[in-house]
């Protein structure tokens, strides 16, 4: 029936006119895309294209340089808060506490915060998606805050869950939905399918609320109920380029190995200076220098292996061009190679690839992230009585109101940006505090810290640039050049 109907359609098609990428013509006869969801594509090959992709991070130089200038760029250091509660002090509170806590936050213990953040970064990117489950935790554990972060990878949430429950609710791909579409809950295994060295019991799962878990994926259809990796497009073309690398280096290697041939009219024949080897086949060693006289009839040749030709070079750059194209990564960050960049075209690229990043960093890390834990964070230090906030109910949405600073971008030639940076903001068109946001830094706080430096300067009699001294006792502050401070310091 859907043949007869498609048919029907191409020949409709051939008679109006209109797209030739409707069409059935000779170049399109083979193009049969597959016309199915998204969500069918993932779950029938979702497993082997994330299986794929690891093995190449884990093998290929190409993407495991992509994978880390990708988490490098969107993480940095860290996407840090810059809590908006109005009074000074109980937001200096607030950010001492975070920070004390950030160092808790891996339930596994190896990173912080921050650190989670890479890592989720690289296994969206990796896998597609990537799971955080909140972990509360006891008094006694010894905590800043009584709560950690679990990170749990996508082969967890087996993608062949699919069944209609008892109450209504339906499990499709591992995740539990009510009747209006809503996630209630996550179908996790109890062991990781990969890992022989859990003793726990195969293809057991565990049912987790939703409310407790933090599902991070960047979705490319509507509809779309798991994560996709970005290696998907570019799969082929990196394992096909690593084993035409790989063929040319052993063809080198080979041919490498053989200096010089003789050729004899007699080859059962054996001659004064050749040796045979374990297997029984004759060899020769040379020396420097070395005189070598031949029996009668025998020749010498040498060996002159076929180079790689002109064509390697721009053969692997077209590729890896493609390549980096498929992930989103700039050339340079891709290969390492710099010799083809200068500072326009460096700076054209970054800002297109910082432009991906930015909407990133909003969407996916920010979003569906750093706006979760600070708010479940919040709602645990109040309620484990480490934030005394009384009327914290009432104004929940003020208290945990926060602004997120991604890293500062370095670029190329950092003087002339500061410059520009400095006029902008003479001339009104942009604050001080929007300058130090974009370059990660929470305005309070570099006010603060300004402040105490030229405290503890007028107490220590130190002058470095522009110096702040009192000119009276009253304490009123002139600012004098740094040569005049020294001069009447003196």
């Amino acid at each position: 029936m859907l043949e007869s109907i498609t048919r029907w359609r191409r020949r409709i098609g051939a008679l109006v006119g209109g797209f030739e990428a409707g069409q059935a013509s000779r170049r399109l006869r083979h193009f049969q895309p597959s016309r199915a969801h998204l969500n069918t594509l993932i779950a029938a090959a979702g497993a082997d294209i994330t299986a794929r992709a690891r093995w190449l991070v884990r093998n290929n130089g190409y993407a495991a340089n992509a994978i880390e200038s990708w988490a490098g760029n969107v993480v940095g250091n860290g996407i840090k808060p810059s809590s908006l509660i109005a009074d000074a002090d109980l937001k200096a509170r607030v950010q001492r506490l975070w920070l004390d806590w950030t160092d808790d936050s891996d339930a596994e213990g190896f990173t912080d915060f921050y650190g989670l953040q890479r890592r989720a970064a690289r296994e969206v990117f990796i896998a597609g998606e990537v799971f955080l489950r909140f972990r509360p935790r006891r008094p006694e554990d010894g905590l800043v805050v009584p709560l950690q972060l679990q990170m749990i990878p996508s082969e967890m949430l087996p993608l062949s869950r699919n069944e209609q429950l008892p109450g209504g609710n339906v499990v499709r791909q591992g995740i539990e939905f009510d009747g209006i579409g809503r996630r209630v809950a996550y179908h996790f295994l109890r062991r990781h399918p990969g890992d022989v060295t859990d003793p726990g019991l195969m293809g057991e799962t565990v049912r987790v609320p939703a409310s407790e878990v933090i599902h991070v994926i960047d979705p490319v259809d509507a509809g779309q109920l798991r994560g996709v990796s970005r290696f998907a497009p570019g799969i082929v073309k990196l394992f096909l380029l690593d084993q035409y690398d790989d063929a040319e280096l052993d063809r080198k290697k080979v041919a490498a190995m053989h200096a010089l041939f003789i050729t004899t009219p007699a080859p059962a024949e054996p001659f004064d200076i050749a040796e045979s080897d374990e297997s029984g086949e004759r060899t020769m060693d040379l020396q420097p220098g070395q005189i070598v006289m031949l029996e009668p009839g025998e020749e010498v040749q040498t060996s002159a292996p076929a180079d790689v030709g002109q064509t390697y070079e721009p053969f692997q750059y077209r590729t890896l061009l493609q390549v980096s194209a498929a992930l989103g990564i700039p050339y340079a960050y891709l290969s390492n190679d710099m010799l083809k960049a200068n500072y326009s075209n460096s700076r054209l690229a970054l800002l297109e690839f910082r432009r991906r990043i930015e909407a990133y960093q909003h969407s996916v890390m920010v979003w569906q992230i750093c706006r979760r834990v600070w708010a479940r964070w919040m709602d645990t230090a109040v309620m484990a009585g480490t934030l005394d906030l009384p009327d914290y109910e009432a104004r929940r949405r003020d208290h945990i109101a926060c602004s997120w600073l991604p890293p500062k971008w370095d670029w190329v030639d950092p003087l002339k940006d500061a410059r520009a940076e400095i006029e902008q903001i003479e001339a009104g068109l942009k604050s001080r505090t929007q300058a130090l946001a974009e370059r990660g830094y929470d305005a309070d706080q570099v006010d603060a810290e300004i402040a105490a430096d030229r405290a503890r300067e007028r107490q220590l009699g130190l002058a470095f640039g522009k110096a702040s001294i009192p000119t009276d006792p009253s304490g009123t502050d002139e600012s004098v050049p740094a040569t005049e401070a020294q001069s009447l310091d003196t």
